[in-house]
Formats: structure tokens, sequence, C-alpha cells
């Protein structure tokens, strides 16, 4: 339950940061949480030897300050620029009439530092 402060306007629950107003219960979320994987695709790779960019599956909730603070927490690298975007799940079949869903996830395209790499083996 949220509790509004009186007066202010402003979430009990929030934190001033150099983005804005962010809730306290999202920046609680570990690196690892927001972190998933990273996408291993032919255009990923193109990506990353040309534009020192890569791409990584990150949870719903999260927003570009929480997946840059992660990134450079779990890599050790300096990141210049994250890029987000929600992907709709494709519907499936397998073997039957009835279709269904895969799930909705988020991409996000990190830019690095020149020279910083993020070893994929």
């Amino acid at each position: 339950m949220k509790r509004w402060s009186k007066g202010s306007g402003r979430n009990r629950n929030t934190h001033c940061t150099s983005l804005g107003w962010v809730l306290i219960e999202k920046l609680a979320m570990d690196s690892f949480q927001i972190v998933k994987t990273v996408r291993l695709t032919e255009k990923g790779t193109r990506q990353s030897e040309k534009y020192n960019q890569y791409t990584l599956v990150v949870d719903r909730r999260a927003n570009k300050y929480q997946i840059k603070k992660a990134v450079e927490e779990l890599f050790k690298v300096k990141v210049l620029r994250v890029n987000t975007m929600n992907v709709r799940g494709k519907l499936r079949r397998q073997r039957t009439h009835q279709a269904g869903q895969s799930p909705d996830w988020k991409k996000a395209v990190v830019t690095l530092k020149e020279g910083d790499k993020i070893v994929l083996t």
C-alpha cells in the first residue's frame, strides 16, 4: 500500500535521482534480477563489433537508470547510453489448434565506452 505525504503531492516511498523521482521499491531490485541474460544474435554481434553495443534481456519493471547501474556493477564497464524497448510475445502453437503466447519481455541496447567490452564466453 502506498501512502501519500500530506500536502507535498509526492509519494513517501520516492527518492530523487538525477533522472527524477523513482520509487524506493524499484531501487531495491538486485542487479541479478534486473539483467536476465545477454542476447547473442547476428545483428547483436555486428553491433558489438562496430558500435560497441550489447543487447540484453532485462526485467520489464526496470528503468534505464537501473539497467545502467546494474550493467556497470555486474560487468565492470562504463555505460554511455541505454536504449530500451518492450517486445510483445508471439503467438505460438504446438500440435494443437489452441494458440498460446510466448511471454512479453524488455530489450535493452547498452552502449559502452570506447575500449570496454563484455566477454560473452
